[in-house]
């Protein structure tokens, strides 16, 4: 192209664009604006070859910066019918971001068990209240070692949640982020979702973390929820998906309520310690 006769500035601004491609800052941002302004007055007067390739980067001038790809889905389908796919895009090590909207639960077919969903939670095939407990996805995704993880509940610390999006986003290569997401199947007030999502991480029952590959040795998995100050058997029975065990399972329902703790304590356990190991 820049043999058909392209201007100085625009020749550099393409060179920029270039040179910043995989930069996913706002200077690749303002370079890529910079350079369609050049374009738009570069394509008036051109004409012939030089006009129809012009018109052609014209064409793809949103790509002058690299796209921030994300593919969105629930639990559902990142823990169990569609695991085998996500483990695969992960495994690729391809530039690619996902976005798990966790609710512990197949939301949108009627509130079914899944996978994701945790101990002594009534649901659609365990209305005896699940039995076994939740896939530890995040650590299964860490264990690669060169895949960008993060479990967030905005509710909670929308800091780290931004942080989490943004390094994700930045991170040249697989990145997953678990999103806690409250949902009507949990028998909530929707209105009150961002409450009940900052009470999960206080009661000890949702973790908050970051693994980032790229940064230090020893420091690449950063632990970021507090000591619980919150109940946990407060917290999962202020909820109908676990208080109503006690109507579907009454014989059991404390010996679950309490399996249903112990397992959230050794899991928090688990994660915090990885620091030293990951």
């Amino acid at each position: 192209m820049f043999k058909l006769g392209v201007d100085a500035d625009l020749k550099a601004a393409f060179e920029k664009n270039i040179e910043l491609w995989e930069d996913g800052t706002e200077a690749s941002l303002t370079a890529q604006s910079e350079t369609k302004v050049l374009l738009a007055k570069a394509i008036k007067g051109a004409t012939g070859e030089k006009k129809t390739v012009l018109s052609k980067i014209v064409e793809l001038q949103d790509y002058l910066s690299q796209k921030s790809v994300w593919i969105i889905g629930g639990d559902g389908w990142a823990y169990d019918i569609g695991y085998g796919g996500v483990d695969h895009v992960i495994s690729t090590g391809r530039n690619v971001n996902i976005l798990v909207v966790d609710t512990e639960v197949y939301s949108n077919t009627g509130g079914q068990a899944s996978k994701a969903t945790p101990i002594a939670a009534v649901a659609k095939f365990a209305n005896a209240g699940k039995k076994i407990g939740k896939k530890n996805m995040g650590f299964m995704c860490m264990s690669y070692g060169y895949v960008y993880v993060a479990s967030v509940s905005m509710g909670a610390n929308r800091a780290q949640t931004q942080k989490a999006l943004q390094e994700a986003a930045a991170y040249n290569g697989p990145s997953i982020v678990f999103c806690y997401a409250p949902c009507i199947n949990h028998g909530l007030n929707m209105r009150f979702s961002q409450v009940e999502e900052k009470k999960a991480v206080d009661a000890g029952y949702w973790p908050l973390y970051r693994f980032n590959p790229e940064a230090e040795e020893g420091k690449r998995f950063v632990w970021e929820a507090k000591e619980p100050s919150v109940d946990y058997q407060d917290f999962i029975q202020g909820e109908i998906r676990f208080s109503s065990l006690r109507k579907t399972n009454p014989e059991h329902a404390e010996e679950l309520f309490k399996k249903s703790e112990d397992d959230a304590k050794k899991r928090m356990d688990f994660y915090k310690k990885l620091g030293v190991t990951m």
